[in-house]
């Protein structure tokens, strides 16, 4: 296979698989909706704005999150807005209890502007709201004593849908690509200020226009180029279509990790024979493997993506603890940045050292690789998933080789944060 058909591949393999289930579910939510708030009876269509990256056709394989908006009708709104105090939770409780008679078997709360209901394969968000005659939405939010706020995600869907004309097809296409870039280097970035960035991008380029899979490699240098140089400080970014701000968290990972890729990938051309290991690496697993004299090896490696769906919502950092009889300890990380190796006899402990997950009530899964000519040799490549549920994993440096660990956290069984340190070990 050539390259573009290899990305041409890895593009259908990463689209999204569920819809039909969200659009059932979300006819669902729409009928018992429109039966209390319309009195309609059959009703599983009208006032029911499917959104987010679904409702941008953005979203991929895994997603776990389908955001809904409700049209309520304005006496709703009056009812509400007539509240003393925070008639938007009180509207947000209206709405959970609804939805409670339709799903009493599962968890449903109220979540600032939302009202949350936990399904098995993903998340639905749904926002009670009142479409405005511009076509925005006014929606609640509880925060701070109550308050009403403004969206426009019918805008940014056109816009979207528009840029991806204009590309033919090339736009949607690394939207996804960028997705599954966050999913496996593991860091958080909202799917609006992807789809923004991205956007951007391509506006910048002329949409790439007469572009297509054969273009992909010198596409995706020049996107994380770009990504690279953008102020990971900046405060906000203004959404496609409708100019909503994106606020950031003034230390955009996404900066950082486009710049690591982009020295990755900068000099590599199509006829390198490392080039899909490389973009393996960056983009996942479901980008096409060239077979080596490793594979005959690889039996015992399991991947995160084929147990559980991943969907990056939270940083992780992970890092490791190094000690000997006689050395004084050190941390991984730091030593790293000398580019030097570990030697042998060193006991290795890993462990979670922040993740901006709130939530304590995760699961947490390891991994070790040891990778190189001598784990083959010994037949211990290993990078089998470890369930152990521990902060912490205990290893020692026994043989050379570029080895690397990986943990990963998982809520509700969907991975939803993910790290990578490298291990990289010498000769005794």
């Amino acid at each position: 296979m050539t390259l573009a058909e290899d990305f041409e591949q890895f593009c259908k393999e990463i689209q999204l698989d569920n819809l039909n289930d969200m659009k059932n579910q979300a006819a669902k939510i729409a009928k018992k909706l429109n039966k209390h708030y319309y009195g309609i009876d059959g009703d599983d269509d009208s006032h029911m704005y499917i959104v987010g990256s679904v409702g941008r056709g953005t979203a991929i394989k895994g997603s776990s999150d389908l955001d809904l908006i409700f049209d309520l009708p304005n006496d709703v709104y009056k009812q509400f807005d007539a509240y003393k105090e925070n008639g938007q939770s009180a509207l947000l409780q209206d709405v959970k209890k609804v939805m409670q008679e339709s799903y009493p078997r599962t968890t449903i709360r109220g979540d600032g502007q939302v009202v949350v209901i936990e399904f098995d394969k993903y998340r639905v968000e749904l926002v009670p709201g009142f479409k405005q005659n511009d076509g925005s939405f006014k929606y609640p939010d509880t925060h701070d004593s109550g308050s009403w706020k403004y969206t426009n995600p019918i805008i940014e869907q056109k816009e979207c849908s528009l840029c991806n004309d204009k590309s033919y097809g090339v736009y949607y296409d690394f939207c996804h690509i960028m997705r599954s870039w966050k999913n496996t280097i593991g860091f958080k970035w909202g799917g609006l200020l992807i789809d923004t960035l991205v956007y951007n991008f391509f506006k910048k380029n002329d949409w790439f226009a007469g572009k297509d899979s054969n273009d992909y490699l010198e596409i995706l240098k020049n996107l994380f180029e770009y990504l690279k140089n953008q102020d990971k400080s900046h405060a906000h970014w203004y959404a496609l279509g409708s100019n909503q701000k994106i606020y950031g968290s003034r230390n955009e990972k996404f900066v950082v990790k486009a710049e690591k890729a982009y020295k990755e990938l900068q000099d590599i051309t199509e006829a390198d024979k490392k080039i899909n290991d490389v973009l393996r690496s960056l983009l996942g697993k479901r980008f096409p493997k060239i077979k080596d004299r490793s594979a005959e090896f690889s039996t015992t490696e399991q991947f995160i993506e084929d147990f559980v769906p991943v969907d990056i919502r939270y940083d992780l950092e992970i890092d490791c603890l190094v000690t000997q009889d006689g050395w004084r300890p050190f941390k991984l990380r730091k030593f790293l940045q000398n580019n030097t190796l570990l030697r042998h006899k060193k006991k290795l402990t890993f462990f979670i050292k922040d993740t901006s997950n709130p939530s304590q009530d995760y699961d947490i899964w390891w991994k070790v690789r040891n990778v190189g000519e001598v784990a083959i040799e010994r037949s211990m490549t290993r990078g089998q998933l470890i369930r152990s549920n521990e902060k912490k994993q205990v290893e020692h440096t026994n043989f050379r080789g570029p080895h690397y660990v990986e943990c990963y956290l998982l809520e509700d069984g969907i991975c939803v944060a993910r790290d990578r340190i490298e291990v990289p070990i010498g000769n005794e």
